[in-house]
């Protein structure tokens, strides 16, 4: 078998078997296969495609390319949940504790955050103490104890999948359905859970900006479960604008604490009730009604808080600042943004806001950048908001004053004001399951 071959035959619109494709992957991960290759068959697959079989195939060979989790040692059913990646999704943090506190395990591997949108781990490293690296063992534990764990991504899982997408960052080859789908589920395949549900985000702060696509991504990531034997579920939801008030890490924490209190914005308490849902659900907990009625027990009766206390603790993290926010590392500066004009907000681009956050420090422009885990962005507005001239919209953070110029530009951008109230758009926009 030769890597001409196979390029010739995508770059020819024709469908790779699955000798081809393992062939490839073993190839490039070994370091057999240089990048200039692995590149142009990238740049084949952007253009051409694959079908539901060469996906799942790529799939799963990127997923086997390394370690893969045995969660065989968890008692009760176990579920993971993955989101595309947004500006203030906070949702694990809620949502972790609220399924847990309903006797369903949820063992996850997060990633950092990279750019406008932020990780799971950032947030959770703002809690002082918090450990994320575990052996397997010690991950297995925590999970039977209390239900619920987060850690951190290790070199080992899908190193394919890893690898090639450094690859297709610079060579603007990311933005192809198949290959996003294979780089998602992969790492999930890998991570060991048969029951995952999908939070595939849609809008001017989502990697897939229009519906559409999303649900194409959507439709795809559910086929790969359903050939590899998974429970798949694909919520659409929306980011056009940035879920809850909060953008930075430890700015997100309390406001998922908030949510946990029955007190959090509307927006992020109803999108994590669905998600919640669908994964009690997926674990054979009962109806989704009875299912939603469940989460929504755990999360106002106060369960849900008691179990991300837990989870915080097990985790090695500082309680304390669960207990009373204002413990919580403050950055020395804020500055304020205010309305230019009055009238209703018409709109609030989620990926503008999302970038000031980092350019005040709360998120990665590269990989090696150091989080300032006290910097962000706290909004005092939604769209539909009415708001007159003068009126504050926001307040930045940041440990830099020079931070602040470049980033209120950015923000003030992302606002438009307009005489009439926009319509309402729902969280949950569309789902697709194989359920």
């Amino acid at each position: 078998m030769r890597v001409y071959d196979i390029i010739k035959k995508k770059r020819d619109g024709m469908a790779l078997s699955e000798e081809e494709i393992r062939f490839f992957v073993e190839g490039y991960t070994c370091g057999a296969i240089p990048d200039y290759q692995a590149s142009a068959l990238m740049m084949a697959v952007y253009y051409k495609g694959m079908t539901p079989d060469e996906t799942a195939v790529l799939t799963d060979a990127m997923a086997k390319s390394g370690d893969t989790v045995d969660l065989s040692e968890i008692t009760g059913p176990i579920v993971d949940k993955h989101s595309t990646g947004g500006v203030g999704d906070k949702t694990t943090l809620v949502v972790a504790p609220i399924v847990a506190s309903c006797g369903v395990k949820i063992a996850k591997m997060s990633g950092a955050g990279l750019g406008h949108t932020g990780g799971t781990t950032d947030k959770l490293l703002s809690i002082p103490g918090v450990r994320l690296d575990f052996s397997k063992e010690e991950f297995i534990s925590i999970v039977n104890s209390c239900g619920a764990c987060v850690c951190s991504s290790t070199a080992s899982l899908a190193p394919a999948d890893k690898k090639l997408y450094a690859l297709r960052d610079v060579t603007a080859t990311v933005d192809s359905i198949p290959l996003i789908a294979a780089s998602i589920m992969s790492k999930k395949i890998a991570s060991g859970s048969k029951n995952i549900v999908l939070d595939v985000k849609a809008g001017s702060g989502a990697f897939m900006k229009r519906s559409a696509d999303a649900k194409a991504l959507a439709r795809e990531m559910v086929s790969i479960g359903d050939k590899n034997g998974l429970n798949v579920t694909a919520l659409i939801t929306n980011m056009d604008a940035p879920l809850g008030y909060a953008i930075g890490n430890s700015l997100e924490v309390i406001e998922a604490v908030q949510t946990l209190k029955g007190i959090g914005p509307s927006d992020l308490t109803d999108i994590c009730l669905h998600l919640s849902s669908e994964l009690l659900y997926l674990a054979g907990k009962g109806s989704l009604d009875e299912c939603f009625d469940m989460a929504k027990n755990a999360l106002f009766s106060g369960l849900a808080l008691e179990r991300f206390i837990w989870m915080v603790s097990s985790q090695g993290g500082d309680t304390s600042v669960i207990s009373n926010t204002s413990l919580f590392q403050k950055s020395k500066y804020f500055r304020t943004v205010k309305t230019r004009s009055s009238g209703y907000i018409q709109r609030i681009n989620a990926e503008k806001c999302g970038i000031a956050a980092m350019l005040l420090g709360a998120g990665r422009k590269a990989k090696d950048d150091v989080i300032e885990y006290g910097a962000g962005i706290i909004l005092d507005v939604k769209p539909g908001s009415f708001v007159k001239t003068g009126d504050r919209i926001a307040t930045l953070y940041a440990e830099n004053e020079s931070l602040f110029d470049s980033a209120i530009s950015m923000l003030s951008d992302a606002f438009d004001v307009g005489e009439e109230c926009p319509a309402e758009i729902p969280m949950v926009i569309d789902k697709f399951s194989n359920r």
